[in-house]
């Protein structure tokens, strides 16, 4: 009767150790993604509009926290059953992170002509509601940005404080000099946003495939302990 791997168990005690850890990052950057101040708090875009990948990916962060304190167990007391949720529930948390990660990659390629499709009604700015235009100017203080599409021309004379280049230090590639005594933000709203976004969805990309290989290794390590256990 063959007997239990103590590598293959010491491997698998150490694989979701991790696991746990990496299941704590994903939620970590996921509820950082969720709460982003750049997108949903300060300029009114709703993340998950974009990219519902992020909600997946929290569900994912907190199902791979339990699951790794599973495996954990199972690989101590050679519990088949343990062994085998645990299985079952990294294959269902794999294929969430192959779909948040073919999520992300579809929006990211939407991104621009969606926020383009937003804001192409507010030209030019001075012609919008206060509120409109209070909002522009929240945004151009927190992106460090100015207009939404052709930068400073998208408002009518005078161009608003919020556009005021504050680089420190001076670097006069953000900057450009409409007149004597006064520096705005070269670069548009739209483009600064846009660049945002799609940083993000990197970030959902690369965790989402990343952890996936590791994975696999832990769906083979289950596995094999389990028909260790099963046939001793």
């Amino acid at each position: 009767m063959a007997g239990v791997s103590t590598c293959i168990k010491s491997s698998m005690f150490f694989f979701n150790f991790l696991f746990w850890l990496c299941g704590s990052i994903i939620l970590g950057i996921s509820v950082r993604l969720r709460e982003s101040n750049d997108a949903e708090k300060t300029i009114g875009v709703n993340i998950a509009e974009f990219y519902p990948a992020i909600n997946l990916l929290l569900a994912v962060g907190s199902i791979i926290m339990v699951l790794g304190f599973l495996g954990c167990c199972g690989a101590i007391v050679e519990s088949k059953c343990m062994l085998l949720l645990f299985f079952i529930g990294l294959l269902l948390i794999l294929v969430l992170q192959i779909t948040a990660g073919i999520l992300g990659a579809v929006y990211s390629s939407q991104v621009a002509s969606m926020i383009n499709d937003k804001y192409k009604g507010h030209i030019p700015l001075s012609d919008q509601t206060e509120k409109i235009r209070k909002e522009i100017e929240v945004m151009q203080q927190e992106l460090k940005c100015c207009g939404l599409f052709d930068g400073y021309k998208d408002w009518k004379s005078p161009v608003p404080s919020s556009c005021d280049c504050i680089a420190d230090p001076p670097d006069p590639t953000l900057c450009v000099t409409i007149e004597a005594g006064k520096s705005v933000w070269s670069q548009s709203c739209v483009s600064t946003l846009v660049d945002v976004l799609k940083a993000n969805l990197v970030t959902i990309i690369g965790v989402a495939f990343g952890l996936a290989v590791i994975e696999i290794f832990g769906l083979a390590f289950s596995m094999t302990l389990y028909c260790q256990i099963k046939s001793k």
